[in-house]
């Protein structure tokens, strides 16, 4: 019996309703799920064809159809070979579109400290709220699986995790379509306990990778703890007696070098909603205890799809505030058409 084109897209909605649900699929379902146009009393024929070809079973007398193990490897691999290769397409792109930013903030913490004599300072874009894009479950081995996340804003988190379960292919791809299903449009904080819950439901005896896969994708996606910075110029501080006195400047070299407290500095300037454009903290006003003997001027630059960060000097209170803040304002303007330019 040829399996033509109208019987591959019944069977491929009978996969993605039955993976979507957990529950068998009926003639009346694909009729309202495809674009085929078809009465149910055809799509009943065809059904009983896919089953004849032990590509669907019926579990009960009465009820729908459900994918059999022969349904899934003929899901796999005929009606997903165009997705994954799009999936790694997308990949690639984002990738690529990643280390350009990487390079071009980099970049900019560089030329703000030349331009400017005092230390600099660039975080990369924070990612707090927003959504989900796509996560891909690859393989690494028997035993481990990696897991990417794209957020809004085309960035990417990575993380690998252990798993007990045969990672075999056809269980990497229900995965893929159940996680993404559920998931993908939701910030962290819009993923509820009973949605968790459900699809825990939905994976049966892989629940606990399930468990694990999600744990994975919210410390991946959770707040700034692993914020990158960038930064350059922090020889820049021995410049200026009255911070290269006592302790303070091996202070400041230490922020700079360890980055706990740069990594305070832009979690207080993003979370403070108000703040907006170019901000100047001179000596008590600095958000962060180590730098009150300084000054900081600081800015919030926006490449758009909730994509902000950053970009930060910190010089004695004698800085030269006009040509700080020009020097801001050119980069900020660099950056946005730079990188808008090339999205």
């Amino acid at each position: 019996m040829e399996l033509t084109e109208r019987k591959m897209k019944i069977m491929q909605a009978i996969v993605r309703n039955y993976l979507e649900t957990g529950e068998p699929v009926g003639s009346r379902t694909i009729s309202k799920y495809t674009d085929l146009n078809l009465s149910s009393a055809t799509i009943r024929n065809e059904m009983a064809d896919l089953e004849e070809m032990g590509f669907i079973v019926q579990p009960h007398t009465s009820a729908g159809r459900i994918p059999s193990d022969a349904g899934y490897r003929l899901y796999v691999d005929t009606m997903m070979e165009d997705k994954m290769r799009e999936v790694e397409e997308l990949k690639e792109d984002l990738l690529e579109k990643e280390e350009r930013l990487d390079h071009l903030l980099k970049q900019t913490a560089k030329l703000l400290a030349t331009n400017t004599n005092y230390a600099t300072m660039v975080s990369a874009p924070s990612i707090h709220g927003n959504k989900i894009k796509l996560i891909q479950l690859s393989k690494v081995n028997l035993t481990q699986l990696l897991v990417v996340v794209v957020m809004e804003g085309n960035v990417i988190k990575n993380s690998i995790i252990n798993a007990t379960d045969d990672l075999t292919d056809e269980l990497i791809l229900k995965l893929n379509i159940l996680l993404n299903t559920h998931l993908n449009g939701l910030s962290l904080e819009e993923i509820s306990l009973a949605m968790i819950t459900a699809i825990k439901q939905q994976a049966g005896a892989h629940s606990n990778i399930v468990s694990d896969i999600i744990d994975a994708v919210a410390e991946s996606i959770r707040g700034e703890e692993d914020l990158e910075i960038y930064t350059s110029g922090a020889n820049n501080i021995f410049k200026y007696p009255e911070l290269a006195l006592n302790n303070n400047a091996s202070e400041l070299i230490g922020a700079f070098e360890e980055k706990k407290t740069l990594n305070e500095l832009v979690v207080k300037t993003l979370s403070d909603e108000t703040s907006t454009g170019i901000q100047v903290y001179i000596g008590n006003e600095s958000p962060v205890d180590t730098m009150k003997d300084c000054s900081i001027v600081t800015a919030t630059y926006d490449l758009g799809e909730g994509m902000k960060g950053t970009i930060g000097i910190i010089g004695p209170k004698r800085m030269d505030y006009d040509k700080v803040v020009d020097n801001l304002k050119g980069v900020m303007h660099q950056l946005d058409s730079i990188y808008k330019k090339n999205k």
